[in-house]
């Protein structure tokens, strides 16, 4: 009798209710198609606010209809791409909405991320000097036609130790927030501020392998 083997999905998915932190502008062009950018400001339980980019196509967003100031919720999946600065590349994540409507009452504030994906490099496992467990991630979600989006997850404590034994190739099933991180880095004694952007986990399982 011949083995089932299992098939597993790639999933990328995003709910997100916020704040425009400032008016739209254009992106870029693309199929003559023009794409429009803003910041997205969503705040957490502790008062903390994440400020996410968002790149909406015209045929599903009007920026007149969303100056600085508006509620939107939108849905999208989460995109990134490499770009080459300073002899280096760097990695730049942002929302891609396929949905945006506005919203009016945004006192209940959404940030809601759900990806099936393959596990691209070896996870880091770490303990902070305050002794929480972190695990850094590279989550590889593949696109409808060919293409991959390469996403930074962080988990934490149960979640962190249950990542940590992740083998590459593996698939996760995972939910979170896409969140923006203020951190310092010292570089030949110059100290910059810098963000990271990441999915922050709730939730993960790692899938058994097919």
């Amino acid at each position: 009798m011949q083995e089932q083997t299992t098939v597993y999905q790639d999933q990328n998915q995003v709910e997100m209710c916020g704040i425009v932190a400032d008016s739209p502008q254009v992106s870029h062009t693309a199929n003559e198609r023009t794409f429009y950018t803003f910041p997205l400001v969503i705040p957490r339980l502790s008062g903390t606010e994440d400020r996410l980019r968002v790149i909406a196509p015209h045929v599903c967003f009007d920026p007149a209809q969303f100056p600085a100031g508006t509620a939107l919720r939108l849905s999208g999946s989460l995109r990134s791409r490499n770009v080459h600065e300073n002899n280096r590349y760097r990695l730049i994540l942002s929302v891609y909405a396929h949905q945006v409507e506005p919203e009016a009452d945004c006192c209940f504030p959404q940030n809601d991320v759900r990806l099936t994906g393959t596990v691209c490099k070896p996870p880091v496992y770490r303990v902070t000097p305050l002794g929480r467990e972190v695990c850094d991630i590279m989550l590889a979600v593949r696109r409808r036609y060919g293409r991959a989006d390469f996403l930074p997850l962080i988990a934490w404590g149960k979640n962190a130790v249950a990542a940590s034994n992740a083998a590459v190739g593996q698939w996760i099933d995972c939910h979170g927030r896409f969140q923006s991180r203020i951190y310092t880095k010292t570089e030949a004694d110059i100290t910059t501020e810098r963000t990271a952007f990441e999915v922050s986990l709730a939730s993960l399982q790692i899938l058994p392998i097919a």
